[in-house]
């Protein structure tokens, strides 16, 4: 029987081949071939020191309230994880930016910015000096944690050249590059000198759009276009290492937010740390160890944590459905003491049997050239619920067995890598994953159908997911999605402001922007919706662009929330003015974008934010 200290995913990883690993699109993220080593995260007691000492093999990094990375030879992994200090282990998962598309380039020239994009700037109130009071975010710490940024844009420079930034962690170099370094390589004399001494650069220009919409000063464009907390200090950390290909992972995400926080408190200056992407593998009820961390980290020293919802609201990545129960009232039981619809939540469920063995049939469409790809199938575990997979030809699997454990199964082209799942100590859900691996080049293109036939139904309801729809060939995804629970992870943690993203030309929801709630319904997300259509930002190079996505609503947010710890912690008015205080009067001051919808739902929240 597999390890079930491990997740799913991990154990369908370690049982899988060489070969499998290669041509699979999730299964290689975290190990290296090189090495014959895993990178996994931990949840541990104990002292840390303690567990590298038993394992002297491996080696790791301590994180904030027991967590920890690791690298382990793979035959050690099952070894680690049954030691008693170990809690928990997952593989890593890719992220990726919550960003819908980059419209154009602006340069440098304001009367070009002026005679393009001043009208849509004074329409979305978003980038306007005006709108904002005294407060500029000064004496607080605003990290992000991205792309990298072009530490030369005037936007993050003081009025006498010099750096705002306080730290910048280049992960992909390896490197910290202090104040001192940054401003030495801002008076060099020229470009080439200059990144000679910080090469620390913003490829896609993502990192320093969302720095500057959260805390730009406008100095390039003579003031016209300012962040949200202008005179706020900065700490970066551009994501990834050289071995990813250009996809960052959570193990860096988890480090970048440990490293923040202990330098806000070393620097004594609240901070809000903003994370402008995602991914979508997990039950999206809050519980994977990102989350749980995220959620623990909270509480440390003195921060807030924002995140966008994601780009898949339209997307066809998710879909849902439910088998009828015999007696439909006695299944939903409303949460004790509640009165509200929007706090429903799917409780203790009389067990039922259904009559019928009538299955659901799931229609996927795989585009042509699909190279690879996941689906994930969430359910209770008291639900009896077996799996058929059905080619585009017509060639049906045999059911799927209902045992823990590798199966594989070969229609065609296609090799499926299957994983049923039981449910583990950070969840109470059966997760059943199916890897699509093409035996050529591509996964067979057509319409398959993923049947599910009931048996003994308790609770009935079912989700699955596909990856980032970014991540998939045109054409791929479910023939009837369900833009409800679309929320990217990190953003269904539950301590973590989420942000959904608002068109405030039209004052219209953003379709893009991902739905909620979680999974499960126990949390109620996104928090509030912020502008995140066609905003004006700073880009590499000393410019600005527009970028469209809740990669840039929650920025905004980010910088509201800074602006909101100088008048509490720094000016003296509240100095518990940070955490969940903030995300309480967030959801005090958001207001209704539609008064026909209720508040809060699963598209805005509580509301909007100006």
């Amino acid at each position: 029987m597999d390890n079930e200290k491990i997740e799913n995913l991990l154990n369908l990883s370690l049982n899988s081949t060489r070969e499998e690993r290669e041509r699979s699109s999730v299964l290689e993220t975290g190990y290296s071939s090189q090495e014959d080593t895993w990178e996994v995260i931990i949840k541990f007691s104990g002292e840390f020191q303690e567990l590298l000492q038993k394992f002297p093999q491996i080696r790791g990094q301590e994180l904030l309230y027991q967590y920890a990375l690791l690298i382990v030879p793979e035959s050690m992994v099952d070894i680690v994880a049954a030691d008693k200090q170990v809690a928990y282990m997952e593989k890593p998962k890719r992220l990726f930016f919550a960003e819908r598309n980059v419209f154009c380039n602006l340069t440098k020239d304001s009367d070009q910015i002026k005679n393009r994009f001043v009208n849509r700037v004074e329409e979305n109130m978003v980038l306007s000096s005006t709108q904002f009071s005294d407060d500029t975010g000064k004496g607080v710490i605003i990290a992000i944690i991205d792309s990298g940024i072009d530490y030369a844009h005037p936007d993050f420079c003081n009025s006498d050249g010099s750096t705002r930034i306080l730290e910048l962690w280049d992960q992909t170099l390896n490197r910290v590059y202090t104040q001192v370094e940054i401003n030495a390589a801002l008076q060099a004399p020229t470009e080439q000198q200059r990144y000679e001494l910080v090469p620390s650069r913003d490829i896609s220009g993502h990192g320093t759009h969302v720095t500057g919409i959260a805390a730009g000063n406008g100095r390039a464009s003579g003031g016209r276009y300012v962040g949200v907390a202008p005179e706020s200090s900065l700490l970066i950390v551009k994501l990834g290492v050289a071995k990813t290909n250009g996809f960052p992972r959570t193990t860096e995400l988890m480090a970048a937010v440990d490293y923040v926080l202990r330098r806000a408190e070393q620097y004594q200056m609240p901070v809000a740390v903003n994370l402008s992407f995602g991914n979508n593998y997990g039950g999206h009820d809050g519980r994977s160890l990102l989350e749980t961390y995220l959620n623990e980290v909270s509480s440390y020293w003195k921060n807030v944590i924002v995140a966008g919802t994601g780009n898949e609201g339209t997307s066809r990545i998710h879909t849902s459905g439910r088998f009828p129960m015999q007696n439909e009232t006695s299944v939903f039981l409303k949460q004790k003491g509640t009165t509200s619809t929007a706090s429903e939540v799917k409780s203790e469920a009389i067990p039922a049997t259904i009559n019928n063995t009538v299955p659901q049939d799931i229609q996927l469409a795989v585009g042509a050239y699909e190279t690879g790809f996941s689906l994930q199938i969430w359910k209770s575990y008291a639900d009896d619920m077996r799996v058929t997979v059905i080619h585009p030809n017509g060639i049906s699997s045999s059911e799927i067995r209902l045992e823990q454990g590798i199966q594989r199964i070969y229609l065609e082209g296609t090799e499926l890598l299957v994983y049923y799942g039981t449910p583990l100590p950070y969840t109470v859900s059966q997760e059943v994953f199916l890897d699509f691996i093409p035996s050529g080049a591509y996964v067979d293109s057509g319409v398959w159908i993923i049947r599910l036939t009931p048996g003994r139904i308790v609770e009935g309801s079912y989700d699955m997911w596909l990856p980032w729809q970014g991540g998939l060939s045109e054409g791929t995804g479910f023939l009837y999605p369900t833009e409800e629970t679309t929320l990217t992870i990190p953003s269904t943690a539950d301590k973590v402001i989420s942000v959904a993203a608002y068109d405030s030309r039209y004052q219209t929801l953003a379709d893009f922007s991902g739905r909620g709630y979680t999974r499960n319904r126990t949390e109620i997300k996104p928090d509030v919706a912020a502008p995140g259509v066609d905003i004006i930002a700073a880009a590499p190079g000393g410019g600005y662009d527009t970028r469209t996505g809740t990669s840039m609503a929650a920025p905004y947010v980010t910088g509201l929330a800074a602006r909101k710890m100088q008048r509490g912690i720094v000016q003296g008015e509240d100095p518990y003015l940070y955490g969940e205080k903030i995300k309480a009067q967030f959801h005090r001051e958001a207001r209704p974008l539609d008064v026909r919808r209720e508040y809060p739902n699963p598209e805005l929240g509580w509301g909007i934010l100006e």
